[in-house]
């Protein structure tokens, strides 16, 4: 196995392990926060959100200014693929249920993570270059 992938993209992966197990993980019956109103969606938002942050680290960490603008609708996608998925795989199982509402606070989270960490690593990116 080529663990060069694993290294350049290690918070993505360790995120996107992380997110799969609290997904598919049996919900407590009383879950902590459980009264606060849609804290189900809030949490979707900010997995997903954290998701795309994280692979923006991984590629700030290796890249200097090549495909920013690509790499903003990969990481959007794949965040969204991410959860579209454990949503289909939740709802398989019999202690949990897939949810499209779910499903949209992933892809929101994802998308304003996204509009929040492209203009950020341009600047990033600028100071890089100043620096050098």
């Amino acid at each position: 196995m080529n663990t060069t992938f694993y290294r350049q993209w290690l918070w993505t992966t360790l995120a996107t392990t992380t997110l799969t197990i609290l997904s598919l993980a049996p919900i407590p019956d009383n879950p902590p926060l459980g009264d606060v109103p849609f804290i189900d969606k809030w949490v979707h938002f900010v997995m997903y959100g954290g998701l795309v942050c994280a692979a923006w680290l991984d590629w700030l960490l290796k890249h200097r200014s090549i495909g920013r603008w690509r790499f903003a609708m990969t990481a959007f996608l794949f965040a969204t693929a991410v959860g579209g998925l454990m949503e289909l795989l939740q709802s398989q199982t019999t202690y949990r249920s897939g949810d499209w509402l779910d499903f949209y606070a992933d892809a929101f989270g994802a998308f304003l993570a996204t509009a929040i960490c492209l203009p950020m690593s341009m600047g990033l990116i600028k100071n890089k270059k100043n620096e050098e």
